[in-house]
């Protein structure tokens, strides 16, 4: 690819990492993971880190985490509202959780949450508000907390998109009373396979940690708010299972290269936000192509771009055009997600209309960002769109 999705961002400093792993013989999860959950929570201003196997884990975590809290916790059959644009992880949580989701309109300029439309599908059965940072970008938390006001509801994000993007001061991501990271290959950073839970609660970083592994006490301090204090016999606190959990325990290697990895963050999203700029000076006056309203100060996880309703081109032509001089291009994210047969199996109602999210499904696409300097590919990306007008 002349300009590619994704990029390495690995040199000599993760190899190295790894290799003091395997010299250790220790693969499973144990102090490096320990270190970077510790240095990951100081970069996001969090109390607690919990590091898992993948985003998709940490969003399973975070929902159930909150079945098990002492006080005010989620049961089955209430209400969740969710935006209609997001990963399938997202939802499948809630939907294995047995949760009622809300699906609501996103809206076109920023792809997240459209807030008139959020405001109206607020009822007195809502119980949780999930906010999806999508592409880098922070949704409008002053706007949501409005919304919220005095009622009695959870507000969680998934920041899986977003890593290192700032809302009125404070990180995406810790927001909510529980936000979700991801660091997958494609990402701001990359363990390759990874996923984090931060959260400033002890009662659910507790939970988050059974839950993570087993739902046995073994990784929970004696004093805990889960169970009552921990034997000091370490054999007979071996098995001892306190919840229903899983196992998506992060391997050693994840969290030895996620210390080498956050070294770079600041520079990675430094040199993205920079590329942002020259995209946003190449495309903000296109005449056929909307691109994403930043909120906040985003983090720029990749470009994205709707096709209006006055092109003389569809996106198939786009997409074509792009392929043909090998740049790589994906959907915005899910687009309209309800459209997917899998949701026949989810207890869901759509609010109102989703209009903005089949507009970015017809007609979105993005293409990536990356820690290196990209004016010559975003020139060239404005030179192959350019050349759909002159055909017609």
């Amino acid at each position: 690819m002349r300009y590619p999705l994704a990029s390495v961002t690995w040199d000599a400093a993760e190899r190295a990492a790894m290799q003091r792993v395997i010299n250790s013989g220790l693969f499973t999860m144990g102090e490096c993971v320990q270190e970077f959950e510790k240095v990951f929570a100081e970069f996001a201003g969090s109390k607690y880190c919990v590091m898992v196997n993948s985003g998709s884990s940490a969003n399973l975590l975070a929902v159930a985490a909150l079945f098990y809290r002492k006080e005010n916790f989620l049961k089955r059959n209430d209400e969740v509202i969710a935006p209609a644009v997001s990963w399938p992880t997202t939802y499948y949580p809630l939907y294995q959780y047995g949760l009622k989701l809300k699906f609501v309109d996103i809206d076109a300029r920023t792809l997240n949450y459209d807030l008139k439309a959020l405001s109206e599908a607020v009822s007195d059965k809502t119980r949780m508000i999930v906010a999806v940072n999508l592409l880098g970008n922070p949704n409008d938390f002053n706007a949501i907390k409005k919304i919220i006001g005095s009622r009695d509801i959870i507000l969680i994000e998934d920041n899986c998109e977003s890593m290192g993007a700032i809302f009125d001061g404070k990180q995406a991501g810790t927001v909510g009373i529980m936000g979700t990271f991801s660091t997958f290959f494609s990402h701001h950073m990359s363990t390759m396979e990874g996923g984090m839970v931060v959260t400033d609660d002890e009662e659910l970083y507790h939970i988050l940690l059974s839950l993570r592994a087993h739902g046995w006490t073994r990784n929970l301090p004696k004093y805990n708010r889960v169970c009552s204090p921990k034997s000091d016999n370490p054999f007979e606190e071996s098995f001892r299972f306190v919840l229903p959990g899983y196992n998506v325990r992060p391997l050693e290697l994840s969290g030895a290269i996620g210390v080498e990895q956050l070294k770079k963050l600041p520079e990675f999203i430094r040199v993205r936000r920079g590329n942002a700029l020259i995209f946003q000076e190449l495309f903000g006056d296109a005449p056929y192509f909307a691109i994403q309203h930043e909120i906040g100060k985003s983090s720029w996880f990749g470009f994205a771009l709707t096709v209006k309703e006055n092109a003389p081109f569809a996106r198939a032509d786009a997409v074509a055009a792009l392929q043909t001089n090998r740049v790589e291009c994906r959907p915005i994210v899910t687009g309209n997600f309800t459209k997917n047969d899998v949701v026949r199996w989810f207890d869901y109602e759509i609010h109102g209309s989703l209009k903005n999210a089949e507009w970015i499904d017809k007609s979105g696409f993005f293409v990536g960002n990356h820690h290196y300097n990209l004016k010559e590919n975003l020139r060239f990306l404005r030179e192959i769109l350019n050349t759909l007008t002159c055909q017609r």
